[in-house]
């Protein structure tokens, strides 16, 4: 006698399948009992559920009460946002697991929740070298002059904003501050959309406690529902409707480290030398804005990716987070 197994991707598409069609057998009956026609009526085969709003989250280590009416749908929005704009969730999960490892013990090291790698998601998509219309550079989207003031070098051919780990490092030290001020990591979120100034500011006009009671511009108000929101995702995918195996996540990439503390006059001849592509070079260390590298009597360290890493030659096995996968 044979077991059949069967795992929960199987099943999931199993009842997928047949809700698809006992929806369409509905439909084609409803449309025969009234005595309308298909060319009537339009043929949905497919439905579109409201996913549920808790009455609390967690962040921080809070729980965050969500019951008043402007926080249920503030996060509500979000969440319907996220989970139905399925690519871009779905590219979220894959990067994540590429980059957390080595977001969060940043993090740690310097007394940040955890729950604020949730604030890089949303700030970039975990894209260390997208750049937004105002100008704000990297996975933590920090504008140059605040960059400079938590210790990023901006230069002619260095950006360090679009370093991970620097730009991660300013990032903590700017919670920090904002945290020392307001004593509520809600706040801090908020403070990180608004700038410190606008947000002590208002607090003040409105006489408020904290950033969720403020009359703010709607991207800043929106800032912390959306953290809130893709957080509950991250640790429920299965059951907002992503289902990935370990196949699908992006691998971490291994590399090298070499220090360079000179010019260097041509970088694509000196990718030839560790036998990568310019364009491998550039990819791995997209803090490097130029065609040449000035130190400026810096030392820098440039990250060469191992030859097997590039290639998926065999499927990803790592998986950050195990409640991001179905077997």
């Amino acid at each position: 006698m044979h077991k059949t197994i069967v795992s929960n991707r199987q099943i999931a598409y199993s009842i997928l399948t047949c809700c698809l069609i006992g929806t369409t057998a509905y439909i084609l009956s409803s449309f025969r009992d009234s005595g309308s026609t298909l060319e009537e009526r339009p043929l949905v085969s497919s439905m579109t559920v409201s996913p549920e709003t808790p009455s609390n989250v967690s962040f921080c280590g809070k729980s965050v009460d969500i019951t008043r009416y402007q926080m249920h749908e503030a996060f509500d929005r979000e969440l319907s946002s996220f989970v139905y704009f399925h690519s871009t969730t779905l590219l979220l999960l894959k990067r994540a697991n590429r980059y957390f490892p080595v977001i969060e013990p940043i993090l740690k090291k310097n007394g940040i929740p955890d729950d604020f790698k949730y604030l890089a998601v949303i700030e970039s998509h975990l894209d260390p070298r997208v750049s937004s219309p105002a100008r704000a550079v990297g996975m933590w989207q920090f504008l140059e002059s605040t960059a400079r003031q938590y210790g990023l070098t901006v230069a002619a051919t260095v950006d360090e904003r679009c370093n991970v780990e620097k730009s991660t490092l300013a990032a903590c030290k700017y919670l920090t501050d904002a945290y020392r001020k307001y004593g509520d990591w809600l706040s801090v979120a908020a403070a990180y959309n608004a700038g410190m100034g606008r947000i002590s500011s208002e607090l003040g006009q409105q006489k408020a406690d904290n950033a969720l009671d403020l009359w703010l511009v709607e991207e800043t108000s929106r800032y912390p529902y959306r953290i809130m929101a893709i957080k509950q995702i991250f640790e429920n995918p299965y059951r907002y409707g992503f289902v990935l195996a370990a196949r699908n996540l992006y691998k971490p990439m291994q590399s090298k480290s070499i220090s360079v503390s000179t010019d260097i006059a041509d970088l694509a001849t000196f990718a030839g030398k560790y036998h990568i592509t310019y364009a491998d070079l550039k990819r791995f260390n997209p803090w490097l804005r130029d065609r040449k590298l000035i130190t400026s009597g810096k030392t820098y360290t440039i990250c060469i990716p191992e030859e097997d890493d590039l290639y998926y030659r065999q499927p990803n096995t790592y998986v950050h987070d195990p409640r991001w996968v179905v077997n």
